[in-house]
Protein backbone atom coordinates (compact mmCIF):
# COMPACT_ATOMS: atom_id res chain seq x y z
CA UNK A 1 0.00 0.00 0.00
CA UNK A 2 2.89 2.61 0.53
CA UNK A 3 3.86 2.42 -3.16
CA UNK A 4 -0.01 3.77 -3.52
CA UNK A 5 0.63 6.94 -1.49
CA UNK A 6 1.19 9.71 -3.78
CA UNK A 7 1.62 13.54 -3.28
CA UNK A 8 0.08 16.02 -5.24
CA UNK A 9 0.72 20.21 -5.64
CA UNK A 10 -2.21 22.13 -4.35
CA UNK A 11 -1.81 24.98 -6.56
CA UNK A 12 -0.32 23.57 -9.95
CA UNK A 13 -0.79 27.12 -11.67
CA UNK A 14 0.49 29.16 -9.01
CA UNK A 15 -0.80 30.57 -5.56
CA UNK A 16 -3.82 32.80 -5.55
CA UNK A 17 -2.03 34.64 -2.66
CA UNK A 18 0.97 34.78 -1.14
CA UNK A 19 2.04 38.08 0.67
CA UNK A 20 5.58 37.27 1.49
CA UNK A 21 6.23 39.36 4.70
CA UNK A 22 9.28 37.75 6.47
CA UNK A 23 12.79 38.84 4.71
CA UNK A 24 14.67 36.15 2.99
CA UNK A 25 17.38 35.84 5.54
CA UNK A 26 14.69 34.90 8.29
CA UNK A 27 13.02 32.53 5.81
CA UNK A 28 16.40 30.70 5.19
CA UNK A 29 17.05 30.32 9.16
CA UNK A 30 13.22 28.50 8.83
CA UNK A 31 14.41 26.28 6.46
CA UNK A 32 17.33 25.52 8.73
CA UNK A 33 15.25 24.63 11.78
CA UNK A 34 13.03 22.09 9.60
CA UNK A 35 13.17 18.43 11.20
CA UNK A 36 11.26 15.55 10.50
CA UNK A 37 9.01 16.35 13.36
CA UNK A 38 8.19 19.40 12.06
CA UNK A 39 7.92 21.65 9.02
CA UNK A 40 8.94 25.18 9.10
CA UNK A 41 8.64 26.81 6.10
CA UNK A 42 5.44 25.65 3.71
CA UNK A 43 5.74 27.51 0.17
CA UNK A 44 4.40 24.70 -2.31
CA UNK A 45 1.08 23.62 -0.31
CA UNK A 46 0.63 20.22 -1.28
CA UNK A 47 -1.90 16.88 -0.08
CA UNK A 48 -0.14 13.63 0.57
CA UNK A 49 -2.22 11.13 -0.50
CA UNK A 50 -2.91 7.58 1.78
CA UNK A 51 -5.60 5.46 -0.38
CA UNK A 52 -7.46 2.61 1.46
CA UNK A 53 -6.62 -0.89 0.30
CA UNK A 54 -8.83 -2.03 -2.54
CA UNK A 55 -9.86 -4.93 -0.10
CA UNK A 56 -10.93 -2.80 3.23
CA UNK A 57 -11.75 0.30 1.36
CA UNK A 58 -14.92 1.39 1.94
CA UNK A 59 -15.59 5.17 0.57
CA UNK A 60 -15.02 7.48 3.61
CA UNK A 61 -11.93 9.62 2.90
CA UNK A 62 -10.64 12.30 5.94
CA UNK A 63 -8.62 15.11 4.81
CA UNK A 64 -6.59 15.98 8.03
CA UNK A 65 -4.51 19.12 8.72
CA UNK A 66 -1.71 19.18 11.14
CA UNK A 67 -1.10 21.98 14.27
CA UNK A 68 1.53 24.34 14.91
CA UNK A 69 0.07 27.67 16.05
CA UNK A 70 0.13 28.55 12.17
CA UNK A 71 3.89 28.38 12.20
CA UNK A 72 5.30 25.14 11.96
CA UNK A 73 3.24 21.85 11.00
CA UNK A 74 3.65 18.95 13.36
CA UNK A 75 3.96 16.33 9.73
CA UNK A 76 4.39 12.87 11.07
CA UNK A 77 2.68 12.96 14.29
CA UNK A 78 -0.59 15.13 13.09
CA UNK A 79 -1.20 13.95 10.03
CA UNK A 80 1.02 11.21 8.52
CA UNK A 81 0.38 9.09 11.67
CA UNK A 82 -3.33 10.02 11.20
CA UNK A 83 -3.45 8.52 7.88
CA UNK A 84 -2.01 5.43 8.09
CA UNK A 85 -4.55 4.96 11.10
CA UNK A 86 -7.57 5.28 8.70
CA UNK A 87 -5.96 3.40 6.47
CA UNK A 88 -6.15 0.69 9.00
CA UNK A 89 -10.03 -0.04 9.00
CA UNK A 90 -10.77 0.89 5.23
CA UNK A 91 -10.79 4.96 5.34
CA UNK A 92 -8.74 7.11 2.69
CA UNK A 93 -6.51 10.11 3.93
CA UNK A 94 -5.50 13.01 2.54
CA UNK A 95 -2.75 15.01 4.53
CA UNK A 96 -2.64 18.77 3.67
CA UNK A 97 1.02 20.51 4.00
CA UNK A 98 -0.72 23.95 4.30
CA UNK A 99 1.19 27.34 3.91
CA UNK A 100 3.35 28.22 7.30
CA UNK A 101 4.18 30.83 8.89
CA UNK A 102 1.84 32.76 8.87
CA UNK A 103 2.55 35.15 6.17
CA UNK A 104 0.33 38.22 6.92
CA UNK A 105 0.35 39.60 10.53
CA UNK A 106 -3.38 40.82 10.47
CA UNK A 107 -4.50 37.84 8.41
CA UNK A 108 -2.78 34.89 9.56
CA UNK A 109 -5.32 32.24 8.45
CA UNK A 110 -5.77 33.95 5.07
CA UNK A 111 -3.26 31.28 3.10
CA UNK A 112 -4.53 28.15 5.28
CA UNK A 113 -8.00 29.11 4.84
CA UNK A 114 -7.25 29.30 0.98
CA UNK A 115 -4.99 25.55 0.69
CA UNK A 116 -7.79 24.38 2.96
CA UNK A 117 -11.22 25.18 0.63
CA UNK A 118 -8.79 23.80 -2.48
CA UNK A 119 -7.90 20.42 -0.53
CA UNK A 120 -11.14 20.04 0.12
CA UNK A 121 -12.13 20.63 -3.74
CA UNK A 122 -9.34 19.02 -5.10
CA UNK A 123 -10.37 15.80 -3.25
CA UNK A 124 -13.70 15.34 -3.91
CA UNK A 125 -13.70 16.73 -7.89
CA UNK A 126 -11.15 13.74 -7.82
CA UNK A 127 -13.12 11.65 -5.71
CA UNK A 128 -14.71 8.46 -8.70
CA UNK A 129 -10.90 8.21 -9.83
CA UNK A 130 -9.57 8.07 -5.67
CA UNK A 131 -12.29 5.31 -4.95
CA UNK A 132 -14.29 8.09 -2.32
CA UNK A 133 -17.79 8.49 -1.83
CA UNK A 134 -18.14 12.14 -2.12
CA UNK A 135 -20.40 12.56 0.24
CA UNK A 136 -18.50 11.27 3.12
CA UNK A 137 -15.37 13.20 3.08
CA UNK A 138 -14.69 14.32 6.27
CA UNK A 139 -12.03 16.97 7.29
CA UNK A 140 -9.78 16.62 11.00
CA UNK A 141 -7.70 19.02 12.09
CA UNK A 142 -5.23 19.43 15.26
CA UNK A 143 -4.83 22.51 17.83
CA UNK A 144 -4.64 25.35 14.76
CA UNK A 145 -5.55 22.33 11.87
CA UNK A 146 -8.41 21.74 14.16
CA UNK A 147 -9.27 26.09 14.08
CA UNK A 148 -8.76 25.65 10.11
CA UNK A 149 -11.08 22.87 9.85
CA UNK A 150 -13.77 24.44 11.60
CA UNK A 151 -13.52 27.06 8.98
CA UNK A 152 -13.98 25.69 6.37
CA UNK A 153 -16.47 23.49 7.65
CA UNK A 154 -18.41 26.59 8.81
CA UNK A 155 -17.34 29.11 5.78
CA UNK A 156 -17.59 26.93 2.99
CA UNK A 157 -19.68 29.31 0.99
CA UNK A 158 -17.20 32.08 1.43
CA UNK A 159 -14.73 31.72 -1.73
CA UNK A 160 -11.62 32.98 -0.29
CA UNK A 161 -9.59 32.87 -3.56
CA UNK A 162 -11.71 32.76 -6.32
CA UNK A 163 -12.05 29.66 -9.18
CA UNK A 164 -8.96 29.43 -10.79
CA UNK A 165 -10.35 25.70 -12.64
CA UNK A 166 -12.80 23.13 -12.98
CA UNK A 167 -11.81 21.99 -9.89
CA UNK A 168 -13.34 24.79 -7.69
CA UNK A 169 -16.54 24.42 -9.41
CA UNK A 170 -17.88 22.03 -6.78
CA UNK A 171 -17.67 22.60 -2.98
CA UNK A 172 -15.22 22.58 -0.56
CA UNK A 173 -18.15 21.72 2.30
CA UNK A 174 -16.75 18.59 3.91
CA UNK A 175 -19.33 15.87 5.16
CA UNK A 176 -18.05 15.52 8.58
CA UNK A 177 -15.38 17.88 10.83
CA UNK A 178 -13.16 16.75 13.69
CA UNK A 179 -11.82 19.45 15.74
CA UNK A 180 -9.19 17.66 17.98
CA UNK A 181 -8.01 20.25 20.95
CA UNK A 182 -8.68 23.16 18.80
CA UNK A 183 -7.22 26.24 19.50
CA UNK A 184 -8.05 30.23 18.96
CA UNK A 185 -12.08 29.21 19.45
CA UNK A 186 -11.82 32.38 21.91
CA UNK A 187 -13.25 35.37 22.58
CA UNK A 188 -13.80 34.29 26.32
CA UNK A 189 -10.22 33.05 26.79
CA UNK A 190 -7.23 34.87 25.81
CA UNK A 191 -5.22 33.56 23.07
CA UNK A 192 -2.92 35.10 21.62
CA UNK A 193 -4.91 35.49 18.30
CA UNK A 194 -8.40 36.25 20.03
CA UNK A 195 -10.09 37.57 16.86
CA UNK A 196 -9.46 34.00 15.35
CA UNK A 197 -12.34 32.88 17.21
CA UNK A 198 -14.66 34.54 15.53
CA UNK A 199 -13.90 33.05 12.24
CA UNK A 200 -15.68 30.25 13.77
CA UNK A 201 -19.67 30.47 13.43
CA UNK A 202 -21.86 27.70 13.87
CA UNK A 203 -25.17 26.94 12.06
CA UNK A 204 -27.56 24.50 10.77
CA UNK A 205 -25.69 24.11 7.88
CA UNK A 206 -22.43 23.25 9.85
CA UNK A 207 -21.36 19.21 9.13
CA UNK A 208 -22.02 17.04 12.34
CA UNK A 209 -18.50 17.13 14.03
CA UNK A 210 -16.59 14.78 16.56
CA UNK A 211 -14.78 16.47 18.82
CA UNK A 212 -12.09 15.19 21.70
CA UNK A 213 -9.94 17.86 24.25
CA UNK A 214 -8.66 17.35 27.87
CA UNK A 215 -9.33 19.90 30.44
CA UNK A 216 -5.90 20.30 31.60
CA UNK A 217 -5.32 22.01 27.95
CA UNK A 218 -5.53 25.61 29.18
CA UNK A 219 -8.52 26.96 28.50
CA UNK A 220 -9.39 24.76 25.12
CA UNK A 221 -10.99 22.32 26.94
CA UNK A 222 -13.73 24.39 28.40
CA UNK A 223 -13.99 26.40 24.92
CA UNK A 224 -14.80 22.91 23.36
CA UNK A 225 -17.72 22.76 25.82
CA UNK A 226 -19.26 25.83 24.56
CA UNK A 227 -18.58 24.62 21.22
CA UNK A 228 -20.62 21.93 22.07
CA UNK A 229 -23.23 23.82 23.03
CA UNK A 230 -23.34 26.02 20.14
CA UNK A 231 -23.46 22.82 18.09
CA UNK A 232 -26.83 22.04 20.26
CA UNK A 233 -28.37 25.61 19.59
CA UNK A 234 -28.02 25.54 15.86
CA UNK A 235 -29.60 21.65 15.69
CA UNK A 236 -26.08 19.83 14.74
CA UNK A 237 -25.42 16.52 15.67
CA UNK A 238 -22.11 16.85 17.43
CA UNK A 239 -20.06 14.37 19.68
CA UNK A 240 -17.30 15.92 22.58
CA UNK A 241 -14.86 14.25 24.77
CA UNK A 242 -13.26 16.13 27.19
CA UNK A 243 -10.97 13.85 29.56
CA UNK A 244 -9.58 15.34 32.93
CA UNK A 245 -5.82 15.73 31.71
CA UNK A 246 -3.39 15.24 28.80
CA UNK A 247 -2.21 18.53 28.22
CA UNK A 248 -1.68 19.11 24.60
CA UNK A 249 -0.43 17.97 21.20
CA UNK A 250 -0.25 14.11 21.86
CA UNK A 251 -1.92 12.93 18.08
CA UNK A 252 -2.80 9.21 18.33
CA UNK A 253 0.54 8.20 20.21
CA UNK A 254 0.50 6.33 22.95
CA UNK A 255 0.36 7.20 26.82
CA UNK A 256 -0.67 6.04 30.18
CA UNK A 257 -3.51 8.80 30.40
CA UNK A 258 -7.12 7.88 29.03
CA UNK A 259 -7.22 10.64 26.28
CA UNK A 260 -4.84 8.49 24.43
CA UNK A 261 -7.86 6.44 23.16
CA UNK A 262 -9.86 9.42 22.11
CA UNK A 263 -8.88 8.02 18.40
CA UNK A 264 -10.83 5.18 18.80
CA UNK A 265 -13.61 6.73 19.81
CA UNK A 266 -13.47 8.58 17.03
CA UNK A 267 -13.65 5.50 14.85
CA UNK A 268 -17.02 4.48 16.78
CA UNK A 269 -18.48 7.63 15.85
CA UNK A 270 -17.71 7.60 12.41
CA UNK A 271 -19.27 3.95 12.77
CA UNK A 272 -22.22 4.84 14.08
CA UNK A 273 -22.63 8.12 11.88
CA UNK A 274 -22.87 5.49 9.15
CA UNK A 275 -19.43 7.22 7.46
CA UNK A 276 -17.79 3.06 7.40
CA UNK A 277 -20.74 1.52 5.77
CA UNK A 278 -19.72 0.21 2.43
CA UNK A 279 -21.45 1.94 -0.73
CA UNK A 280 -24.82 0.40 -2.11
CA UNK A 281 -24.57 -1.17 -5.24
CA UNK A 282 -27.23 -0.16 -8.13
Amino acid sequence: MENDRFEIDLWPNGLPTDARVLPDEQIEQLKKQQTEEHLTWVETPTLTLYPASSETANGCCVVVCPGGGYNILAWPKEGLELAEWFNSFGVSAAVLKYRVPRRHPEYPHREPMQDGQRAMRLVRYNAAGWNIDPERIGLLGFSAGAHLSLMVATQYQLDSYGGVDTIDDVSSRPNFVCPIYAAYLGPNYSDDRPELGSLVKISQNTPPAFMAVTFDDSYRGVQTGMLLNQFKQAGVPAEAHIYAVGGHGYGIRPSEDPVSSWHHRLQDWMRSSGLLQLPKES
